[in-house]
């Protein structure tokens, strides 16, 4: 059941987390960046070690653009040639020169091919660049991830965190690869083909230009509309993203309580939100082409009409209309590009603002200077010392909300080689002490000392060094048995991995599995049982051989016959070792040098197995209450 409670209780956390409470990270927290130029200027200086590539890119993207700009003028003066000869021809007075008009052509085809030339290396080169980029972003986040401190993944869910390592640096890498190019195009594009419609006509291009605010009016609208629809799609994909991660998750859990039909209920819900944000969203920016191709359309036929009346009139040629026809169906689709790339823009801002905003969360506090480390098998390093194993708990108080603790001055005294059995109700706070041990949190008061020196004054990586734990939740990945057994010594022999399998009472099962210690175990290592599991878990601390051993009722998923050897495997583990027990079941710690029986935060009560049941107290009570429910 406490699998149960968790799973639910995690489900519970992650859709509070989508419902736009103070730590909706899923979602964007808004239509669209809240500060779109800070983003794009932490966004630029994290370009800054590609500065000179991208410079480069642009410049490579101008020369292809300005390459292209110039064929329609040519391809005009081919037009022109061919009109000339051809009234000369029907004159009498010459013919076509069509060598002439061969020569303009292939002057055009060199440009063309040039043109390709360069925009293939500028796409080669960009995309190096973008995923480098995204490569250095997910890189970043992955490390972040192991300096956050726990309190922060009490808060939020990991559909949230993966959509941040996914969904957004995915949509930063696409944006950035399509708009970074894109932009210089686009630009150069607009003031060459001004140029060179002034070139031909600057009567035909005062026209031409007419277009622009009406077409501006109009983009303006569209982009503003469908910035709100795309910033409404990155969320509702992160919403779904993180419940199907949820529910894949938790399926085990899902299908005993019959919870399918609201696990697809619940999809279904985000799935709908995402898709009518995603529809509207690509329908809203795909009317921007059909609208400014409209307004051109319009101008097209002014042009047409006061281009014919010049080249009536002797003041332009017709390959000069016809070279000015194009450059007018060139000139609005790079308009329409920028308004397209302030979308993208757009999108770009949000995912990286969410990037960055998990990027500068609040990191633990750093290892003090020239903090202690620890000699192990005879070493010695500078600053370092030997451990015995003596742990102090000197009136530590803590709390997760610092307005409700949930240790109070709780004060114990730990020697060398002692097991400690700390049992109490659900929500003493005996993992709290664990977590405080490790330095998972620090405390709010007081100190815990490890042989007179205060873990503050330890590197974390040292620290935890010293301990050994073995959880009632089971991590093992996707590997081999060996492998997973290794994760506890990563230097370990086949024959050590074997001895500690051993100890730990799992050879037998493992030889009788397929491959043996070769089988590889899945993603959720569903292929092997759970008691089967926690055997493996406490094989990998035996081969880890700590100093200290935490144990969290690390024989609550085995059977009694299997529990027995284990227990035996054990006491002979913890046989000169100083060891934190926490048990629900009373039984399994009857032989423990000191009990700590905990109710509130507080030490209620303390002593051995037999002093305690004498006192007819708290914990008389609890063991007592335990063997009525089993009767």
């Amino acid at each position: 059941m406490a699998n149960q409670e968790r799973v639910t209780s995690r489900r519970r956390r992650q859709k509070n987390n989508f419902g736009g409470g103070p730590n909706n990270g899923i979602g964007l927290q808004g239509e669209k960046a809240r500060d779109f130029s800070g983003t794009i200027k932490k966004l630029i200086r994290y370009l800054g070690n590609h500065k000179w590539t991208i410079l480069f890119v642009w410049l490579l993207a101008m020369v292809s653009t300005i390459f292209t700009i110039v064929g329609p003028k040519i391809l005009g003066n081919a037009t022109d040639e061919l009109v000339t000869g051809f009234l000369a021809q029907i004159s009498g007075s010459g013919g076509i020169d069509f060598n002439a008009i061969g020569r303009i052509l292939l002057i055009l085809i060199g440009l063309y091919i040039i043109s390709s030339v360069f925009m293939y290396l500028q796409g080669y080169v960009m995309s190096g660049v973008t995923m480098k980029t995204t490569y250095q972003l997910r890189k970043d986040i992955s490390q972040k991830i192991n300096r956050l401190p726990f309190s922060y993944f009490d808060k939020t869910s990991q559909g949230e965190v993966l959509s941040r390592i996914t969904n957004d640096v995915d949509t930063i890498n696409q944006t950035l690869n399509q708009s970074m190019t894109q932009i210089i195009t686009s630009i150069t594009s607009v003031f060459g083909i001004t140029i060179m419609m002034l070139t031909i006509s600057w009567q035909l291009t005062l026209v031409a230009l007419c277009i622009l605010p009406l077409s501006a009016v109009f983009v303006m609208l569209i982009v503003k509309k469908s910035q709100v629809l795309f910033a409404n799609q990155q969320k509702y994909l992160g919403k779904v993203n993180g419940h199907v991660e949820e529910m894949l998750g938790a399926h085990v859990i899902v299908k005993s309580f019959n919870g399918e039909e609201d696990s697809i209920a619940e999809f279904k819900k985000y799935n709908d939100s995402l898709y009518n944000s995603a529809w509207k969203a690509n329908f809203m920016s795909g009317m921007m082409q059909p609208i400014t191709n409209f307004i051109g359309n319009l101008s097209y036929v002014a042009i047409c009409i006061i281009g014919g009346y010049l080249a009536v009139n002797g003041k332009m040629t017709i390959g000069g209309i016809q070279s000015f026809i194009q450059y007018v169906r060139s000139f609005t689709q790079p308009i329409t590009q920028l308004a397209q790339i302030s979308n993208i823009i757009q999108q770009t801002a949000a995912a990286a603002e969410r990037v960055f905003e998990f990027l500068e969360e609040d990191e633990e506090i750093e290892d003090i200077e020239n903090a202690l480390v620890i000699n192990h098998d005879g070493e010695s390093r500078l600053n370092g010392i030997n451990i015995e194993g003596n742990v102090t708990f000197e009136n530590i108080s803590f709390g997760y909300d610092k307005k409700q603790p949930v240790i109070k001055n709780f004060k114990a005294s730990v020697k060398k080689g002692q097991k400690i059995a700390i049992v109490g109700p659900t929500g003493a706070g005996k993992t709290t002490i664990i977590k405080l041990l490790m330095r998972f949190y620090d405390v709010d008061s007081g100190a815990i000392k490890i042989d007179g020196y205060d873990i503050k004054d330890f590197k974390r990586d040292e620290l935890r060094s010293l301990f050994g734990m073995v959880l009632q939740d089971t991590w093992l990945f996707n590997g081999t048995i060996a492998d997973n057994i290794k994760y506890g010594k990563l230097d370990a022999t086949q024959e050590e991995i074997e001895a500690a399998a051993y100890a730990a009472q799992t050879d037998h099962f493992i030889k009788t599995l397929p491959k043996g210690y070769q089988m590889v175990l899945n993603e959720e290592a569903d292929n092997i049982s759970q008691g089967q599991k926690q055997l493996l878990t406490i094989a990998r601390v035996i081969l880890a051989d700590p100093d200290i051993l935490i144990l969290d009722e690390a024989t609550s998923s085995v059977d009694t016959r299997t529990e027995q050897l284990l227990q035996r495997a054990m006491n002979n583990l913890m046989e000169g070792r100083t060891s934190f027990i926490i048990a629900h079941r009373l039984s399994t710690i009857t032989n423990s040098d000191l009990i700590l029986v905990m109710n509130d935060g507080d030490i209620v009560e303390q002593g051995k197995h037999e002093e305690l049941l004498k006192r007819n107290g708290f914990y008389a009570n609890l063991y007592n209450s335990q063997f009525e429910s089993d009767d």
